[in-house]
């Protein structure tokens, strides 16, 4: 392939790509520029399908070099590791926008690499990413139903932004991503400033728009260089076994698809299953069976598939027996476990969540460490889905890609809610177990984490409910489901979840495989998405309707004083001995900021109390005219040094000792006596001096 150079404008920015230039031993590769940001997009596949392999073999990694912003990655070894967290949501982002547009029989090991060579913050990479893999699998040999393209929408002051720079990220209400074919949108993942759902449409339908000439350069450039495409294989069918098929599984099916406990339904499905198995083996014979068993189990899976939409479009009547419209009953508890700072059980239907909420200071913070540079996260959403939820048996790893996409969904509902650092200075992390789950775990951890952060007395600005929605169009007809099943997930034509409160939205994640979906539609899913939002929230809000006016006994307390910022030195002492001595006296949290603010934070009132007390000895500044109680630390022929408090002496002139005359300062006062003295002076080298005999017959002005 010769070296082509191309420049593309999206919105009022360019997008530049170049092929043939690097990586073209991959099947496809392009190099993608946005401002200073570079993309290196390649895809390459295996020659023969895997053997035995029934699924869509995918791997999608994308990878950020830390030299591509000009830094050396931190740590002991000096080489990236183990992606970030936001690698990893990039990577679902790209997998999700894909994987629906192979061809339903490709078998072949697929897989797309997407690696940041150089790094500009005001041009994320994200994007750049998505479309350069899109034109590397359009050019491919690979077959793909794409190209399709993909916009960061952002509303600045009310104005829609098609990839919005750094700045106005800052100052926008909207942040999606958008990924879109010629016909539809495919995926959308971002959040919002509880904004109303027509923005969210809008901002949708605009997206979908700047994507075309993205998508227009793509399909002519894959006329100009793209490979031949391979041919995938041909789905096997026999309409004689899908017809036996059909005749053996349709009462059990119908069995199965009225039953609406979860656990009893799939024995109800594994049994007609077993039947059209069985009933096939009877007449066909063992050796014959075994030839036609994979188009048996497909046929079945088909059958499964149209009967269930069917009944779901044509009766309104769903798997559970609910309406389409209908949530699941709920339960929600707060103050589940004593211990910790805020809990609560969230339970909806079948699904099941147990959130916790827990306070830390400052030095609990997550430092991340980015292409952007180092950053501080003080909130954290963890999502945990253990085997035992499904009633399974499986072995337990490290987080994987749904369980982080889950958690940063959830987070990204919920972080615009919370109070500033200022007015709530304190960490928060909010973990949430998914004890049970039948759809919809991840909704369910946002309205549990809201009931944990109510009880742990976190004064959110407003209370968060999530809901999954389902969309299933069938022989021209559509159903909109409200807090779908598991099996809904499986079967519908799209999937979205809707968080936000009940002012608007704040986070929206869709997956549509829809060729087109109307503005009506969208409005009509969004608008019953709000529908059954408001129920949830209005269901928690029996529970607890308002943050707790305290925090949790066993959380810890944090006082903030002020020093000026000369005396920071002194609380910390060389080498940090004087903060490590309050530490280990006070058994408290000490934070300095470069402001003088000092953050004492401690489950023990007594000893955060006992903490100021000692900083201030350590930053008190004498007052002219103010009279302390203070020790003698020395005895001259001229006068006494008397220590007024921790640190600081002043001289008492020999003179003003008494009102009469004194001929020995030892006559007055010796070391170790305690004496009520008057500042009279402050010189400028901070010399103080002090006089007993104007103190006599007066109290303290400060103990």
């Amino acid at each position: 392939m010769t070296h082509i150079e191309r420049t593309v404008r999206v919105g009022d920015k360019e997008l530049k790509f170049s092929l043939g230039h690097i990586a073209k031993q991959a099947a496809g590769s392009t190099l993608v520029s946005f401002g200073d940001s570079s993309v290196l997009a390649t895809v390459c596949v295996a020659k023969e399908p895997r053997p035995g392999m029934d699924f869509m073999p995918l791997t999608v990694d994308y990878i950020e070099k830390t030299f591509a912003a000009g830094r050396i990655p931190g740590g002991f070894y000096k080489r990236e590791g183990r992606p970030r967290d936001h690698e990893t949501l990039i990577s679902r982002i790209i997998d999700r926008s894909l994987r629906p547009l192979f061809p339903k029989t490709w078998r072949c090991e697929t897989q797309v690499v997407a690696t940041v060579l150089s790094y500009d913050a005001d041009h994320p990479t994200d994007v750049s990413a998505l479309v350069g893999a899109s034109l590397a699998l359009s050019v491919s040999e690979i077959p793909f139903a794409g190209p399709i393209a993909a916009v960061r929408v952002g509303r600045v002051d009310g104005h829609l932004v098609a990839n919005p720079g750094q700045d106005q990220r800052e100052r926008s209400d909207i942040d999606l991503i958008v990924s879109c074919s010629r016909s539809a949108i495919t995926m959308v993942e971002g959040g919002a400033n509880e904004v109303p759902e027509s923005a969210i449409v809008d901002a949708l339908l605009f997206a979908h728009e700047t994507c075309l000439p993205l998508i227009e350069f793509q399909e002519s450039l894959r006329a100009e260089i793209g490979k031949t495409k391979r041919e995938p294989p041909m789905a096997e069918s026999d309409p004689a076994i899908a017809h036996r098929v059909s005749e053996l599984a349709t009462p059990g099916l119908k069995v199965a698809m009225a039953t609406a406990e979860k656990a009893a339904r799939a024995d109800a499905f594994d049994k007609a299953k077993n039947e059209v198995v069985q009933g096939l083996k009877s007449e066909l014979g063992e050796e014959a069976f075994a030839a036609k068993e994979k188009l048996a189990k497909g046929a079945y899976g088909d059958l499964k598939y149209n009967m269930v939409r069917s009944m779901i479009v044509e009766t309104g009547r769903r798997l559970d027996g609910r309406g389409t419209k209908d949530i699941r009953p709920i339960l929600c508890e707060v103050g589940t476990l004593p211990r910790v700072h805020g809990s609560a059980l969230f339970q909806r239907g079948e699904t099941q969540a147990i959130v916790t909420a827990t306070l830390g200071t400052s030095q609990d913070e997550q430092k991340l460490d980015t292409l952007a540079g180092f950053s501080f996260n003080r909130f954290l959403l963890h999502y945990n889905f253990p085997p035992y939820s499904v009633g399974e048996t499986k072995p337990l790893r490290s987080p994987g890609r749904r369980e982080i996409g889950h958690g940063k969904l959830a987070e990204r509902a919920l972080e615009l809610l919370l109070p500033s650092q200022e007015a709530f200075p304190y960490t928060v992390r909010i973990v949430s177990e998914i004890t049970e789950s039948n759809g919809s775990s991840s909704m369910a951890t946002v309205c549990g984490a809201t009931l944990a952060l109510m009880d742990g007395g976190v004064p959110l600005k407003s209370m968060a409910a999530g809901i999954a929605m389902g969309l299933i169009e069938h022989d021209g007809k559509i159903a909109i489901l409200s807090d779908i099943l598991g099996d809904e997930d499986h079967l519908g034509d799209m999937d979205f979840k809707v968080c936000g409160t009940r002012n608007g939205v704040t986070a929206v994640q869709m997956d549509i495989k829809l060729t087109g979906v109307s503005r009506e539609t969208l409005e009509r899913a969004l608008d019953q998405a709000r529908e059954g939002r408001l129920h949830i929230l209005n269901e928690m809000s029996k529970t607890i309707d308002a943050p707790r006016a305290e925090i949790s006994k066993w959380a810890p307390r944090i006082t903030k004083i002020k020093v000026k910022t000369e005396r920071i030195k002194d609380v910390i002492g060389p080498g940090g001995k004087v903060i490590k001595d309050l530490v280990a006296k006070t058994g408290a949290s000490i934070d300095i900021a470069d402001d003088g603010t000092i953050s004492i934070a401690s489950a023990d009132s007594d000893m955060v109390e006992k903490a100021i007390r000692l900083i201030k000895d350590i930053t008190r500044e004498p007052e002219v005219g103010k009279i302390y109680l203070g020790n003698v630390r020395k005895c001259t022929d001229f006068g006494a040094f008397v220590e007024i408090f921790p640190g600081t002496d002043g001289l008492v002139h020999i003179s003003d000792l008494a009102e009469k005359r004194v001929n020995r300062v030892e006559d007055v006062v010796r070391e170790g006596d305690e004496v009520l003295v008057k500042v009279i002076n402050i010189d400028r080298q901070g010399k103080i001096r002090l006089s007993r005999k104007e103190a006599i017959g007066q109290k303290a002005s400060i103990d």
